[in-house]
Formats: structure tokens, sequence, C-alpha cells
């Protein structure tokens, strides 16, 4: 079976819109494209690096491919070549419901998301990793097909922008598996999929009038 990754650069707000440049995706009037390049450093570099040293086909949604297909086919040869050359070399998945001309070579369309992603879960092959595509996340999220998510968490709070979760995720349990700090201030989470949510009780038992009150408050309050 294939694992799904999320591999995510978010603010501390959750914000994961445009961390590479101004013009990357403005799209609802965000102003603060690039946020994530002054704080690039080794570490950031070297997790980089582990995400993308597994064997991996990238998922991908469709803005995120466009991003993609009008830049890594042509950056064999300048300072991201190792990179370019694995991007433009394994497979890419795309998510889209509309005709979407697929010229990056390597690319496959997917027109079900979640159904899709589910068969090609069944297949043996190497991890799915997704970068970006928000809405794609969270359609993977809501069906609880993510196994595992990495997360570059940086030291910025944007205000607005699109989001890594949105209300539609399946409750789900992870588990921090590896963790590391940036001289930048990146933190490195690693999070494998853990179960069912847990839940306990810090209620005093058994419970004092006032808590039975203001319980029965809320049950009228809806």
């Amino acid at each position: 079976m294939r694992k799904v990754i999320v591999g995510a650069m978010v603010s501390m707000d959750g914000v994961m819109q445009a961390p590479g440049g101004p013009q990357e995706d403005p799209t609802g009037g965000f102003r603060y494209g690039g946020w994530v390049a002054p704080l690039v450093d080794e570490v950031f570099g070297e997790e980089i690096d582990k995400l993308f040293g597994q064997p991996f086909d990238l998922l991908l949604g469709r803005k995120t491919y466009e991003i993609f297909a009008a830049h890594w086919p042509y950056a064999e040869g300048g300072p991201d070549d190792s990179i370019a050359k694995t991007f433009n070399s394994i497979k890419k998945y795309v998510a889209t419901r509309k005709g979407l001309e697929l010229s990056w070579e390597g690319s496959v369309a997917l027109h079900d998301a979640a159904a899709d992603v589910a068969r090609l879960k069944q297949e043996d092959g190497p991890a799915l990793v997704t970068q970006g595509s928000t809405e794609l996340v969270h359609t993977l999220l809501a069906n609880d097909l993510v196994d595992e998510i990495t997360l570059l968490i940086c030291p910025v709070v944007l205000g607005k922008g699109k989001k890594l979760f949105d209300d539609g995720a399946s409750p789900a349990a992870f588990e921090l598996v590896a963790n590391r700090v940036s001289p930048n201030g990146i933190v490195i989470a690693k999070y494998v999929r853990d179960g069912a949510v847990k839940t306990g009780d810090f209620a005093m038992d058994p419970p004092t009038a006032a808590e039975v009150a203001r319980r029965e408050k809320m049950q009228r309050e809806g």
C-alpha cells in the first residue's frame, strides 16, 4: 500500500498560501507571497531533502500543478538542479475537475480526488507527497486519506490566506515521531496517523452544584 504524506509550509496561524514568492498565488488579495524565503536556512534545506529523499510521486491540486509546471521543467541546470531533475522524472498526479492541459511530462489527471487517491493507496508504489494544494489537502483530510503530515511551521502570523485545515477535516489522532527547530525558528514536526481521537475528563466527580447548573444552562441555550 502507498502512503499519502502531506508536506506543508505553514505560518503560525496555519496559512500555507504562496510561501515561495509574491506572484505565486495572490488570489484573494494575499499580500505576503514569499513569506518563507527570508527564513530558509541549512536545517530547512535538510528537512526538505528528507521529505523528497524517499521514493515518491507528487500529488498536486490544479493551481499548484500550474505553478510547478511553469517552473520545474525549466529549472534543471540552475541552483535547484537536483530537485528539478527529481520532480521532472517522477509521476505527477493532478486533481482537477475540469479539462486541464497536462504539459508537464509524467502528469496524470485525477477527476475524483477522494476516490482516485483511495484507489492509488491500494496499489504498490512510492509514497504520494503533496505540496501546497490547499483544496486537495482539505479533501484528503475530509476523507481520512492522510497517513503522515510533515509541517514546517514558520515564525510569522499572516492573518488571512488559504489554510491547511478547514472545518471539514475528519477527526483523527496523530503521533509526533520527529521534531526539530531551525536556527531561524522554523519548527519541523512530523506526525503519523494514530487511530481515533481519544478524550478524557478533568471535571470533578461528582460535579458541583454550580457545574450542574452550568451544564443545564448550556443545554437550554443549545
